[in-house]
């Protein structure tokens, strides 16, 4: 990936990361500190307070200020990456936008993303599809199509500097949709093997060291379907930009993506309805971790791995990815309940584990959500302010911008969502 060049403050790595071990949620950085730190001092979070009554609330004040990065004189190199070209003055966040957002739902409104940027990813992801992994038949065009890739990952990762880097994740997600299409969901998925479907694709990610009888019979398999030609493609050109501990990072959380699949398909091959508890530990692995969590590769920069696995950043990034995976429980409730079989999501859930209507468990639903996005923020403010290493306050802008894009794609996405009939 290309060097973005010395940080200012990169002689302060060391001292800033041991402040983290010492002051921070968890061990110390030991390779940065030299030795292991002292117990964690720092308070836990405040409880989150009451789900708000309207759907925007006005954001946490510290934790905008951390997360809008430092300003003022001489402060410009703290960014760690520059766009293609100069960004556009910022924009008011778009009142108008298509489609409305669930009542009474904890979010941020975002700007519209760049038409232009919008439009270039659109026509690129869509000749990769059909051009180099000839990724689905024509009837489904539509539904790509409808899917408005571009659109979601241009308001996901408003920091890339360039198109290209767009296109790491563009590539990323829509592999990610066509597994969990064709092996899961509606275009020919089941429960039944999807264990040994789902490990030979994550080959296409994480490398068979094989024999070189072997290899070759691995090596066409790769091309044998939708799901592996996509994984295949896209991963080859994610590690062309990502550092080799980047690239481990995605695969580590790939497979935790896929864990949770299999976790869900057994509970449907039984017809078990969790406890709400337990579909929340299995969403806490069947969700969007991954995506958010490639922020400093499309970025053009990269969080150190020893910050990284850090506790409180590990703690930052599972809320943001449970929070922004029950948006998804949320906009799809209704597509769920329109396809065949029983759906898991969380409404679905509570209405039956904890005997109330679908309405009240909807809305409880809607609380469980707005808990966790409370608690996203406050500990990114609380982890951005213990460990003030460049490269943190940058990736938590990047996550915290992915959940905002995120709720925004599916607020929007008419196509595929549309709200039930409580209110």
């Amino acid at each position: 990936m290309p060097d973005p060049g010395p940080s200012p403050l990169q002689s302060s790595l060391p001292a800033a990361a041991a402040r983290f071990g010492t002051h921070g949620h968890g061990r110390g950085v030991e390779a940065f500190g030299g030795g292991p730190p002292a117990p964690p001092v720092l308070p836990a979070a405040p409880p989150a307070p009451a789900a708000p009554a309207a759907p925007v609330r006005t954001p946490n004040p510290a934790m905008e200020r951390i997360l809008r990065g430092p300003s003022g004189l001489g402060t410009a190199g703290l960014f760690l990456s520059r766009r293609e070209e100069p960004p556009a003055p910022a924009a008011e966040p778009a009142e108008a936008a298509s489609g409305r957002p669930v009542p009474g739902l904890y979010h941020h409104p975002v700007p519209e993303p760049d038409p232009v940027r919008v439009e270039e990813v659109s026509r690129r992801i869509k000749e990769w599809a059909v051009d180099e992994v000839e990724l689905y038949p024509p009837e489904w065009e539509d539904q790509f199509d409808g899917f408005s890739v571009g659109r979601y990952m241009v308001a996901c990762h408003p920091d890339a500097p360039t198109v290209d880097h767009l296109m790491i994740a563009t590539r990323l997600m829509v592999a990610e949709n066509v597994v969990d299409d064709c092996y899961c969901e509606d275009h020919g998925g089941s429960p039944v093997g999807l264990g040994g479907r789902l490990l030979l694709a994550h080959t296409a990610l994480d490398a068979l060291h094989t024999t070189k009888e072997y290899a070759p019979d691995w090596e066409e398999s790769l091309h044998s379907d939708a799901p592996r030609r996509a994984y295949r493609s896209a991963m080859e050109y994610f590690t062309r930009e990502a550092t080799a501990s980047q690239a481990d990072r995605y695969r580590h959380d790939m497979a935790r993506l896929h864990l949770g699949y299999l976790a869900e398909a057994a509970w449907a091959e039984t017809d078990y309805v969790p406890q709400v508890w337990e579909y929340l530990a299995m969403r806490q692995f069947n969700n969007f971790r991954p995506c958010p969590t490639i922020t400093d590769t499309v970025g053009g920069y990269e969080l150190p791995a020893d910050l990284h696995a850090q506790p409180a950043v590990q703690r930052v990034i599972a809320l943001a990815g449970n929070a922004t995976t029950i948006v998804n429980d949320l906009y799809s409730y209704t597509k769920e309940l329109a396809s065949p079989g029983r759906h898991l999501n969380l409404p679905v859930v509570v209405a039956e584990q904890e005997g109330c209507d679908v309405r009240d468990a909807y809305l409880k639903a809607v609380e469980v959500h707005n808990d966790l996005m409370h608690a996203f923020e406050a500990e990114a403010a609380e982890l951005a302010a213990a460990c003030p290493v460049p490269s943190v306050p940058r990736f938590l802008r990047g996550v915290a911008a992915w959940v905002d894009g995120n709720h925004y794609w599916h607020q929007t996405n008419t196509y595929r969502y549309s709200l039930p009939d409580f209110w």
